[in-house]
């Protein structure tokens, strides 16, 4: 339908991306936009001052438009402009992170926002693709200078100016303070992100057992020492604690059956957080259940789109960095929607891309564009 009839940077763009991808982004987009007003119209009537049923949409609009004109100009970028804006945007986040130290935002008791005016900036969110393309980087070039033994030859831990306490030297700290906001549910996302980065790059299973056990550690001690933590598992596990939260999300997915209730839809005007931590059992209660499975079955080709290009990946950095990215969305994914099914506690993750929030909806746009551009120099370019 179309043909090449010149070279420009534009015209290069619009045959070498990878259109299905940016096609699901757009999509998903899309949605999380109707749904800002349809979820968001319930949130934005319980408000201290209720606003009108549009409040969230206007709100967020801003943040959709930057999302997008960040998707657009990070796709347009090559491999090591892409490297440089993740170094950018880790710093930037670290930055960010030591503020939540000493002037943290709080919000529902959790210290891990930045205030800049009217806009609460979340840094964990920010800074995750520079993380994901850091790390393959970091891995890529270890692989590159150590070979299939790096993770456990001598030469690569020692303290030299580049070897794995280069990298712990970076990241553990940001993994303790975002730990401490407190923010469970994130430092679990980290963590599991990274394991999955480091057995793609061939760490051994024994190893990967040893961080499991680290993780599911920092969870029991984080229910032995953080009362909300240790209420929610309660409720889910132990039969007490508050469950008004999953009792609510339930019911609201319930009340929609298999076709919706449009205009009907009455239950989730006392689902917490229905724009945004529960903006699936909204969905579920506007749309019905045969389109809230139609939405998982998005979100699975999204993911199955990701596994693709990181396993037709040429540059072990891009199948590091594509492989993180299908991690991350696909871990995020899933915390957000069994802890919406009553499968697990509430973390207060969102859903990417659907849920409500500026700093997620950035994010994602940054760490997805990021993944364009590598994906299409490493196929179309010799």
């Amino acid at each position: 339908m179309f043909k090449r009839t010149e070279e420009s940077r534009l015209t290069s763009w619009f045959f070498e991306i990878d259109r299905p991808l940016l096609s699901m982004v757009l999509l998903m987009i899309l949605i999380g936009m109707v749904f800002a007003v349809s979820a968001g119209s319930v949130a934005a009537g319980r408000l201290s001052v209720p606003q009108p049923w549009y409040f969230f949409f206007v709100k967020g609009l801003p943040f959709y438009c930057a999302g997008l004109a960040v998707l657009f100009i990070t796709s347009l970028l090559n491999k090591k402009a892409i490297l440089g804006l993740s170094v950018i945007n880790v710093v930037v986040g670290l930055v960010l992170l030591g503020v939540t130290v000493v002037a943290p935002h709080v919000i529902k008791g959790s210290a891990r926002f930045v205030a800049f005016g009217p806009v609460n900036i979340l840094p964990s969110d920010i800074m995750k693709p520079g993380f994901i393309f850091l790390t393959a980087w970091f891995l890529a070039k270890m692989r590159h200078l150590f070979g299939e033994k790096m993770f456990v030859i001598k030469d690569a831990w020692k303290l030299n100016w580049f070897s794995w306490w280069t990298y712990l030297a970076v990241f553990v700290p940001m993994m303790v303070v975002v730990f401490k906001h407190p923010d469970v549910g994130t430092s679990l996302l980290y963590l599991g992100v990274l394991m999955i980065m480091l057995l793609i790059a061939g760490l051994p299973w024994s190893v990967f057992g040893g961080l499991l056990a680290m993780g599911g550690g920092l969870l029991y001690f984080a229910y032995l020492v953080m009362p909300h933590v240790h209420n929610r598992i309660e409720a889910l596990f132990g039969g007490g604690g508050d469950k008004y939260q999953i009792t609510q999300s339930l019911q609201s997915i319930q009340h929609g059956g298999l076709f919706g209730r449009g205009d009907d839809a009455f239950v989730k005007q006392f689902l917490p957080d229905a724009h945004t931590d529960f903006i699936y059992a909204a969905i579920a209660e506007d749309l019905g259940a045969i389109l809230a499975c139609a939405l998982l079955g998005l979100l699975l080709y999204m993911l199955k789109l990701l596994v693709t290009d990181a396993l037709r990946a040429r540059d072990r950095f891009v199948f590091y960095a594509v492989g993180g990215t299908a991690a991350l969305f696909g871990i995020q994914s899933c915390i957000n929607l069994v802890s919406t099914l009553g499968l697990f506690a509430p973390k207060g993750m969102t859903l990417p891309f659907i849920s409500y929030g500026g700093s997620s909806l950035i994010g994602f746009c940054m760490l997805f564009g990021m993944v364009l551009a590598v994906v299409r120099e490493d196929r179309w370019k010799s």
